[in-house]
């Protein structure tokens, strides 16, 4: 478990070592803290590119980088254990103070649901710290799907990401029309990185490098477990 200087007032499960605390110091400002959520198999500068922008774009004073335990959505498909996923994005995330990276989801039982995490968070945080849920646009138009997902919006502004000439057909389109406001939601457009962790973990099985696609630290961990080629 990660270590943090707890208010007095403060209970529950530590959600960060470096954003603990947000908002108890001084009440009468607004902090707004991005969550990122995914399964991070790996954790990609697509990833982190993606965050940076988002902060930058909303005025975002941290992001926390929140690495899935059992996503119900992944099923049956293989994903490396949480324990190794969070080291690699403690690793991607180390050099820059605008993140962090928190075992909350890895350290809960059972399946990871979004709602869950939230209602976590909000339990957590003052008011006076605004959550920013950042997904993918493919991710945000499953979300009626989601556990609890009209409760999603209550708890957090939904940022979602798109890349340059990513294109709505009519139905997504009537979609965010339709629940722009039930989810409070926000779009942003983000620098194209054309990387999937599908296909890095592709290249490390083949054998090919995977240098400049990912941090250099989480590169020499990889190969260092021998993940993704059948001897970790």
């Amino acid at each position: 478990m990660q270590e943090s200087q707890r208010g007095e007032n403060q209970t529950g499960p530590v959600v960060c070592g470096r954003f603990d605390d947000m908002g108890r110091k001084d009440a009468d400002r607004t902090f707004r803290l991005g969550i990122m959520g995914g399964t991070f198999d790996p954790v990609h500068i697509g990833h982190l590119a993606c965050a940076e922008q988002v902060r930058d774009a909303f005025g975002l004073d941290g992001v926390v980088f929140m690495p899935a335990g059992d996503p119900w959505m992944k099923k049956g498909k293989g994903v490396t254990g949480a324990e190794l996923r969070y080291d690699m994005v403690r690793l991607a995330v180390a050099d820059n103070p605008y993140f962090d990276a928190s075992r909350l989801e890895i350290d809960r039982a059972g399946e990871t649901y979004t709602v869950d995490t939230l209602r976590v968070l909000r339990a957590h945080y003052p008011e006076n710290v605004e959550l920013y849920f950042i997904s993918g646009a493919d991710a945000v138009f499953n979300i009626l799907k989601w556990r609890d997902s009209d409760e999603i919006g209550k708890l957090a502004r939904l940022v979602v990401v798109t890349r340059p000439g990513y294109i709505l057909n009519d139905a997504r389109r009537r979609y965010m029309r339709t629940h722009a406001s039930i989810l409070h939601m926000s779009s942003i457009e983000v620098t194209a990185l054309s990387i999937s962790s599908t296909d890095l973990r592709e290249k490390v099985k083949e054998g090919r490098s995977i240098r400049y696609l990912v941090p250099q630290p989480v590169a020499e961990y990889i190969q260092h477990h021998g993940l993704y080629t059948g001897v970790s």
